[in-house]
């Protein structure tokens, strides 16, 4: 293996593959039962549609031995794909024309400290989300990123894809809570930037450089991240509504009424509802038939107040008004865990239909209801399709996915999915919106951001990465394209 790597046709540095050779190097510098050939769990992602050529899975402990993985692998111009819980959706932890090295952050699992008094908790990158979440808790505080996958995703891996979720609306993004990282960068170097201060005007900012970039300029490894105080009550309900512009007024509504109490408004069509009962009906729904559109509606409110109160108010005077024609207000924990199920469910019984091209974008909040009418007459025009759109009404993020009409495969429409996801995200940019509100860029959309970013920004971001990586070792081909871009 060459030290020096060789070069491409483009003229860029090409990258070898981690071979026996690389191996023996690695297992020289790492404990012995640290690295081993990746297992195919760590070579697939979660749709099935991208699957990673074999590659050397390491599995350090602590960030200086993630920085020994990095330096040898610098100096050997070997690729390294960092790996959270494997949970992402856009192929950005699966590399498929050379043997890389997987960086798997499982074993870096500890919460290392947690400053109450200061709403503040150090993780590892390993942590997965409910663990964090739950020693939150445990301390009386409340860390809200909330995901369908939290059971099994790493807070390392959610920070580098600045994750959504379900409380977005009230606490942000993962970038949101996030005070400071150590993580370890390309050359090796481990950057020790774990502060716990809400104000620290010092220049640029590395933390939010490498939150978002996706493994593509370094690798996480600890977190300090923001605490809440736990809501004291809690209240939930779902309403039917008359059309989303009617479900946007209602968010208009609910926060002159009751302010930033309002933790989630979930949008939900009802195709959503009638796939669930095609495939799950073991899901118990709020109504009997489903409602064309519905929201579902959290309050996280403070001691003294009454949540529950505060919805059927909601719920009388938007009645009044034509906004919700039904509704239901959950009475008890069990109820309102009934309905967060509903809302939760629908992405399994997405991947049960199968899509013909699922997009997770984010609009202005006040265009959503005309993206949805353009988008739908649009696609008609294409062929016959059933559309699940829902999402986070909130904060504009929508899940616009397209499936077979009943009856039909997926496959039946293999001819025209690129025409579908093309006309979507033309409609997106055309909006000004974002072709990735909360999944990320990874391999799937990089051909999108060249497609659709401004090319001022673009040009910045491919600058950057050349600064801090110019051997171009940081899971190359995710967000931005290159000679090994998928």
């Amino acid at each position: 293996m060459s030290l020096e790597g060789r070069l491409g046709q483009d003229g860029s540095m090409s990258l070898n593959p981690a071979d026996d050779e690389f191996a023996a190097r690695l297992r020289a510098v790492l404990p012995e039962d640290a690295v081993r050939s990746a297992e195919t769990r760590y070579l697939q992602e979660p749709r099935g549609r991208y699957f990673g050529a074999a590659g050397l899975l390491t599995l350090p402990r602590s960030a200086e031995e993630v920085s020994r993985i990095i330096r040898l692998a610098n100096a050997h111009h070997v690729p390294v794909i960092p790996y959270g819980g494997g949970t992402g959706l856009v192929g950005g932890q699966v590399m498929e024309r050379m043997s890389p090295v997987i960086l798997s952050l499982e074993r870096m699992t500890r919460i290392r400290e947690i400053y109450s008094q200061e709403n503040v908790l150090i993780a590892e990158a390993g942590a997965i989300l409910a663990d964090v979440q739950a020693a939150a808790l445990d301390a009386g505080r409340l860390f809200p990123l909330s995901l369908a996958a939290e059971g099994s995703c790493r807070i390392g891996g959610n920070l580098a894809t600045n994750a959504g979720g379900l409380n977005v609306l009230r606490y942000g993004n993962a970038r949101d809570l996030c005070l400071g990282l150590e993580a370890v960068l390309p050359d090796g170097q481990i950057w020790h930037g774990l502060t716990r201060l809400r104000k620290d005007n010092t220049g640029y900012d590395l933390r939010n450089l490498l939150i978002g970039s996706e493994g593509t300029l370094g690798v996480i490894t600890a977190a300090a991240l923001k605490l809440f105080p736990v809501p004291a009550t809690r209240g939930t309900a779902i309403f039917s509504v008359s059309s989303p512009d009617a479900a946007l007024q209602l968010l208009s509504m609910a926060r002159d009424q009751v302010g930033e109490t309002v933790s989630g408004f979930e949008l939900i069509h009802r195709q959503g509802l009638e796939f669930l009962s095609e495939v799950m009906p073991q899901v118990r729904q709020p109504f009997a038939t489903p409602p064309e559109w519905s929201v579902l509606i959290e309050l996280g409110m403070a001691r003294g107040q009454d949540p529950e109160a505060e919805l059927a108010t909601l719920f009388e005077t938007a009645s009044n008004t034509g906004l919700v024609s039904d509704g239901v207000i959950a009475q008890s924990e069990a109820q309102r865990d009934e309905l967060w199920t509903v809302r939760e469910s629908i992405p399994e019984a997405n991947r049960l239909i199968g899509s013909v091209s699922s997009h997770d974008i984010s609009i202005p909040i006040s265009e959503i209801p005309e993206f949805l009418s353009q988008g739908q007459a649009g696609l008609a025009r294409l062929g016959e399709f059933r559309i699940n759109a829902f999402g986070h009404l909130g904060d504009g993020n929508l899940h616009f996915n397209v499936f077979p009409a009943k009856g039909r495969e997926r496959t039946d429409y293999d001819e025209v999915r690129l025409q579908v996801k093309k006309l979507v995200h033309d409609l997106v940019d055309h909006f000004n919106g974002s072709f990735s509100a909360e999944h990320g860029v990874g391999r799937m959309k990089a051909g999108d951001l060249e497609l659709y970013a401004d090319p001022v920004r673009l040009a910045a971001m491919k600058a950057i990465k050349g600064v801090l990586d110019p051997k171009g070792i940081m899971n190359p081909g995710a967000i931005l394209k290159g000679p090994l871009a998928n």
